[in-house]
């Protein structure tokens, strides 16, 4: 990585940070400086062309700057902590405590797959908390599982069994993961959505993915719901919500849940 500190007029800074995207950079910080002028510690690959000042706009000073050594991964723990959503609590690894507890929730975040702080998977584990409270989980399928939180959180809840599928072999590996370091009996299965997987056999589905493919695997997903089944969407933004609503209809009339620009859709008694 190289990095170039670059001063223009506070008026050309939206010019300069439009050349140096068209340079392709890497990202940049942007610093005040006296007098009305504007700094940017801009950051290119090692195989990038050199900046030069023909590049920016008139009056540009330009020099090449120092990329400072940082510990990412210090940095990330520094700004991640504990978290509580409803009855229980996410924790990444160094916060864990030291054997299973019905309310943690650990989390490995160097691993891929997220963290569990996004907003979705928030509004998911509301879901199945509210759910578990007036009725038996049962059988519950965590469909494009990643970690499996949502499956093994599934679990702490009463459901039984609990499988977490997934096509990408490096989720299942780090459903796996998961499951060992919550203590969590979980049943880990490599398919392609639905596919795979046989129909009518589940009292509870959790699909944390996109709208569209939740849109485009609809049948399939609708499908693997036992008769009275329970079924919980989400990765939505509020604009898809009536979207995929449509193309669950079938199942009938959902819940809403929300939480900022993201929500989610529940249904129960469902097919």
């Amino acid at each position: 990585m190289r990095a170039w500190r670059v001063t223009v007029a506070a008026d050309d800074e939206d010019l300069a940070t439009a050349a140096l995207w068209e340079a392709g950079t890497a990202g940049f910080e942007v610093r005040g400086t006296p007098e009305g002028r504007v700094e940017l510690v801009v950051f290119f690959a090692d195989d990038a062309p050199p900046l030069t000042l023909d590049l920016l706009p008139p009056g540009a000073a330009l020099e090449p700057a120092v990329v400072p050594e940082v510990d990412w991964v210090a940095r990330f723990r520094e700004g991640f902590r504990a978290f509580r959503v409803g009855r229980f609590v996410v924790a990444p690894t160094w916060e864990a405590p030291d054997g299973p507890s019905p309310e943690v929730l650990v989390v490995d975040p160097g691993r891929a797959f997220g963290t569990g702080t996004h907003e979705t998977t928030r509004l998911c584990l509301g879901a199945i908390e509210d759910l578990a409270a007036r009725r038996p989980l049962g059988r519950t399928l965590d469909l494009g599982s990643g970690t499996a939180l949502l499956a093994i959180a599934a679990g702490r809840l009463g459901a039984r069994p609990v499988f977490a599928s997934d096509l990408d072999p490096e989720a299942t590996r780090s459903s796996r993961h998961h499951a060992r370091i919550n203590g969590a009996r979980l049943g880990v299965v490599r398919a392609d959505g639905g596919r795979g997987l046989r129909a009518g056999s589940f009292d509870l589905v959790l699909a944390n993915l996109m709208a569209l493919l939740l849109v485009d695997r609809s049948a399939e997903i609708r499908c693997l719901l036992a008769p009275g089944g329970a079924l919980v969407l989400s990765g939505l933004l509020v604009e898809d919500l009536p979207f995929v609503s449509e193309a669950f209809a079938a199942c009938g009339t959902p819940a809403e849940r929300l939480d900022g620009e993201w929500g989610a859709l529940v249904y129960e008694g469902a097919r």
